[in-house]
C-alpha cells in the first residue's frame, strides 16, 4: 500500500496531507483579512471595469460578435479564478478534517446501501485527484469496504466536487446548483450499489487482495487551526496553479461560443430531441478537462439555447467518465468491470439529461442567466 502511494505521483495537498511546522494563527489572520476585503472589492467592480476595457480602452464597437466575446472573457475569467480561489481556500482547510485514512476507517465494515450514501458524500469533501484513484482504491478494498461502496466513492469524488458546485452557484444560482448535487450524488450512490449487487469482485485484479492492510490502524495526530489554514493556501497554490490553464481555455471556448454563436443555434444540436442526449455523453466521455475548465462552457451553452438536461449530461460524462481516469484504474480494475461501470454511470447519467430536459426549468437557468 505504501508503494502505491509513493507512486502516485501527485505531490499535492489533495493527495496527502504533510505535516509542516505551521505559522501562528494571528499572522495567517493579518494577511488572510485584507485579501478578502480586496476580494470583495475587485469582485464588485469586475463589470464596468470589463466594459471600459472592452468599449473604451479597446474600442470596440457595442452590439458586434467580437465586442461581445471579448468582453465575456475579459469579465468571466477574473469572476471564474477569484470564484476557484475562493472556494479551493476554504475547502482545502474542510478537506483537513476529512483526510482519505479517516475516510478509509468511516466506510470499513459499512453495509451497502447504507455505505454508498456515506461513500458518495464523503466523496464531495474528501481529498481526491486522479492520480489518486488507485491507492484509493486499493486503501478501501484491503480494510474491508465493499465494492460497490468503493465506487460510490470513486463516482462522487470527481463529479460532485466543491469546485463544480460553487462555480455552479456564482454562475447559476443556488437551484442549478442544488440541482446538479442532487442528481451527481444520486448517480454515484445508485451506481455503486447497482454495480456491488452484480457481484463484480472478480474482476478486481488478484494483486490488489494481496496487498497489505498498510497505516490503517495508525491515529491521526491533532492538527491546529494555524495547520489547517496552512493546508488551505497550500491547496490554493497547487490547485490552482494546475486548473487556471483548463479554466482560461474553457472561458475562451466559452467567450467564442456566447459571441459568435447565434441565438437559439444550440437547440438544435443540444435540445431536448431524444439523441442529443446519448451523443453529448459520447462526445463529453474522451474530452479531458474538469469542473473548473468546463463550467465555463456550459454556461455559454445554456445562453445559446443549448437544453438544461443535455448539458448537464455532457458536463457529468467530461467530469466523472473521463477517459484518463479509467486509464488509470485499469491498473486495479479488469476491463469487464470498466465497462459496468462505464455502462451504469452513462445510464445515470443519460437518465438525468431526459429527466430535466422533460421538466419545466428552462426558467431557472434563465434566471440563472439573467443575474450576471
Amino acid at each position: 500500500m505504501n508503494n502505491v502511494n509513493d507512486n502516485c505521483g501527485c505531490g499535492t495537498s489533495t493527495c496527502s496531507l504533510e505535516e509542516k511546522k505551521p505559522a501562528g494563527l494571528r499572522r495567517y489572520l493579518a494577511f488572510l483579512l485584507p485579501c478578502l476585503i480586496l476580494w470583495v472589492l475587485v469582485y464588485h467592480f469586475l463589470s464596468p471595469v470589463a466594459n471600459w476595457l472592452t468599449y473604451s480602452l479597446l474600442g470596440l464597437t457595442p452590439q458586434t460578435h467580437l465586442a461581445s466575446a471579448v468582453e465575456f472573457f475579459i469579465f468571466e475569467t477574473p469572476k471564474v479564478l477569484m470564484l476557484l480561489t475562493l472556494v479551493v481556500f476554504g475547502v482545502g482547510i474542510i478537506r483537513s478534517f476529512f483526510t482519505p485514512e479517516r475516510t478509509r476507517k468511516m466506510l470499513a465494515g459499512k453495509k451497502e446501501s447504507l455505505g454508498n450514501v456515506l461513500a458518495g458524500t464523503l466523496g464531495i469533501v474528501t481529498p481526491f485527484c486522479s492520480c489518486s484513484a488507485v491507492p484509493l482504491f486499493i486503501g478501501f478494498v484491503t480494510t474491508g469496504v465493499p465494492l460497490g461502496v468503493t465506487l460510490s466513492f470513486l463516482i462522487s469524488a470527481p463529479m460532485v466536487n466543491e469546485i463544480a458546485l460553487v462555480l455552479l452557484y456564482g454562475l447559476f444560482g443556488w437551484k442549478v446548483a442544488a440541482i446538479y448535487l442532487s442528481t451527481g450524488l444520486l448517480i454515484a450512490i445508485v451506481s455503486g450499489w447497482v454495480i456491488g449487487r452484480l457481484g463484480m469482485e472478480k474482476h478486481v485484479e488478484e494483486w490488489v487482495y494481496e496487498m497489505p492492510l498498510g497505516m490503517a490502524d495508525v491515529e491521526e495526530d491533532k492538527i491546529s487551526w494555524a495547520m489547517r489554514i496552512g493546508y488551505g493556501l497550500d491547496a490554493l497554490r497547487e490547485i490552482v496553479g494546475k486548473v487556471w490553464p483548463f479554466v482560461v481555455a474553457g472561458i475562451a471556448v466559452g467567450a467564442g461560443i456566447h459571441g459568435y454563436v447565434p441565438e437559439g443555434f444550440m437547440a438544435g444540436i443540444m435540445g431536448k430531441e431524444w439523441w442529443a442526449v446519448p451523443a453529448s455523453v459520447l462526445v463529453g466521455i474522451p474530452m479531458y478537462s474538469n469542473a473548473a475548465g468546463i463550467i465555463p462552457v456550459v454556461q455559454a451553452l445554456l445562453g445559446k439555447g443549448a437544453a438544461l438536461g443535455t448539458v448537464l449530461a455532457f458536463m457529468m460524462s467530461v467530469i466523472a467518465l473521463s477517459l484518463p481516469e479509467f486509464i488509470i484504474l485499469r491498473k486495479v480494475l479488469k476491463p469487464r468491470l470498466i465497462a459496468v461501470v462505464i455502462g451504469v454511470v452513462g445510464v445515470g447519467i443519460m437518465t438525468v439529461g431526459y429527466l430535466f430536459n422533460a421538466l419545466p426549468l428552462q426558467r431557472i437557468v434563465e434566471t440563472g442567466l439573467g443575474h450576471m
